[in-house]
């Protein structure tokens, strides 16, 4: 289901049962299209997000953590200036579309009580957050300049006049029921175009509540009294989690008919956190981390495209042995060449003495041909050396960059710091102000692992990043503690910090090796695990690299719900 405006009355009657009267103590603004305002109600900070993310905006109470830049942006100064220490007041809805009004009151620099609207617009690529001056309707900031060269029907600019979107025609579905609905029904007996008839009908129904709403309409009983009843539904919501038979996940209001499976959650709000909690966070990453993919994916790139060159000039080299065979050939029979020849056919005694056909310069001597024979071996022989040392570091660098992009595609979007700082170590990437401050980024200290506890007490670490990785297993883990990583993919280090874990440990600790790693998504995924000590990083290893001997490997399938219990 998409957050439609049916699902916006649903969650805009949650947050006032919730917020108001609550007092805004914190405004943060993590993500360019996202902000959190952090409320104060009986006795609870709630973390009210608004995003107007292209894809994912949306209205909640969020518990999802979130990283903050270290210079807050102009638009979280003006929210501050504004709203810091206001008063929510209400949270309404206009009719039924997805647009939110928080309504604040607050004192400005006189001391005068003001009135404020914090709009939230959920329109897709159109979203937008926007700060109002509630007695003159003037725009004081929105979180996306929209100018007359991008929108003419309205400014989203500072100082313009607040003009509502567009005003669809349509009728509100909580006012009551259109006079025309039994005929509608009757005229479109297929539930499919029924639905199509509905959304050009009612305001704020998606396709998933358009769909639910007309099978319901279809089953027999009085009509009205249906859609009043399936629309009281988003008043007194039971929050479900729908995955279909293709393991595809949507959110509804309250349960509609499926062929899959449901979930229930106690909020809406907490509904949205496991539902957006992977999607949210895997968009977040894409955006703040758009530069080090780019880097990463134009060094493996690179990479991959020397790897050929270099096979190619390995197979090419597999012919060295010829170029010596027949500089000896020349070279046992040079009384038999005759200088200003192109070619000769000598035999050849490596092959029962058959014919061998041998290319010459007309322009050197037999013995200088034989020699030009035996240099082309020389330098194919040492291209050879050379090739394989090169294959080997490139296909080190290969590995090591294929890492790091899984590394990113697992990050949540705080360990993304440690990935850009040890790609500027590495010399892969260079801020615009990374020189400017070259000082105090080899001051800045890495970040601490995931920290886990095992249903028998016993703690577990779980390295996010290479950096991490190398921390954890090489400084911070005793001699005597139990490393483990997924068998040939790229992964975390887990450490379990005790001598002689249980079985079960151990399997909880596995679990986890392969939920953060390549295979999360797979059954069956091999984990490596032995004592720290029979690790060892070789000299001039890039960061997370380590060789071991002596290790035992155990099977395991990656549960996220166990993932979420062993979190401390």
């Amino acid at each position: 289901m998409s957050f439609d405006g049916s699902f916006t009355h649903a969650m805009v009657h949650e947050l006032s049962q919730t917020l108001t009267t609550g007092r805004v103590s914190k405004i943060n603004q993590p993500y360019a299209n996202e902000i959190v305002l952090t409320i104060r109600a009986n006795s609870h900070n709630y973390p009210i997000l608004l995003s107007a993310n292209p894809t994912y905006a949306r209205i909640q109470v969020t518990q999802i953590p979130y990283v903050n830049p270290p210079v807050p942006t102009n638009f979280t100064m003006i929210l501050r200036k504004y709203l810091q220490g206001a008063i929510l007041k209400d949270v309404s809805q206009v009719a039924n579309d997805r647009v939110v009004h928080l309504h604040f009151t607050s004192r400005n620099e006189l001391g005068d009580q003001q009135e404020l609207l914090l709009i939230i617009e959920i329109m897709a690529r159109h979203s937008n957050v926007i700060l109002v001056d509630g007695a003159s309707m003037k725009i004081l900031d929105a979180i996306k300049h929209v100018g007359s060269d991008q929108n003419r029907y309205r400014l989203l600019l500072p100082g313009a006049q607040y003009i509502m979107p567009p005003k669809q025609d349509l009728d509100d579905p909580f006012a009551g029921v259109r006079d025309d609905l039994d005929q509608t029904i009757r005229d479109y007996p297929n539930q499919e175009v029924l639905a199509q008839t509905l959304q050009h009908q009612y305001q704020g129904l998606g396709k998933d509540t358009a769909a639910a709403l007309a099978a319901t309409l279809h089953e027999t009983g009085d009509h009205a009294e249906q859609f009043q009843q399936f629309f009281a539904g988003f008043d007194n919501p039971q929050p479900t989690l729908e995955i279909s038979p293709k393991n595809k996940t949507s959110f509804t209001a309250f349960p509609y008919p499926t062929a899959g499976t449901q979930q229930s959650s106690a909020t809406l709000s907490e509904l949205l956190d496991t539902y957006y909690q992977d999607k949210a966070e895997r968009d977040r990453v894409q955006q703040q981390g758009s530069v080090l993919i780019r880097v990463v994916r134009n060094e493996l790139k690179k990479n991959r495209t020397k790897l050929k060159k270099l096979q190619r000039t390995l197979a090419e080299t597999e012919n060295a042995d010829e170029y010596r065979i027949k500089g000896e050939i020349l070279t046992t029979y040079l009384n038999q060449v005759t200088r200003g020849e192109t070619a000769v056919t000598l035999p050849n005694f490596y092959d029962e003495n058959r014919d061998l056909k041998i290319q010459l310069s007309n322009q050197l001597s037999p013995n200088q041909n034989a020699q030009k024979y035996f240099k082309r071996y020389q330098k194919a022989k040492n291209a050879v050396i050379y090739v394989n040392e090169q294959l080997k570091i490139t296909q080190t660098d290969v590995d090591y960059f294929t890492n790091i992009m899984a590394q990113i595609e697992l990050a949540a979007p705080k360990d993304l710091i440690d990935i850009r700082l040890e790609l500027q170590q590495g010399g892969y990437l260079r801020d615009h102000d990374h020189q400017k401050k070259s000082k105090k980024q080899k001051r800045q200290k890495v970040s601490k692992p995931d920290r886990f506890t095992a249903s028998d007490g016993t703690k577990i670490s779980v390295g996010k990043n290479n950096l991490q990785n190398d921390q954890l297993s090489l400084h911070t883990a005793k001699r005597t503690d139990i490393w483990l990583h997924v068998k040939d993919m790229p992964g975390s280090h887990v450490i379990i910090h005790a001598e002689h874990p249980s079985d079960e440990t151990i399997m909880e600790a596995a679990n986890l090796a392969a939920y953060f790693s390549k295979g999360r998504e797979s059954s069956n995924v091999p984990v490596d695990y032995l004592p720290v000590k029979r690790l060892h990083k070789p000299n001039g290893a890039k960061p997370g690299y380590v060789i071991f001997t002596g290790q035992r490997t155990v099977y395991v399938t990656p549960q996220s719900d166990l993932v979420e219990k062993l979190a401390d």
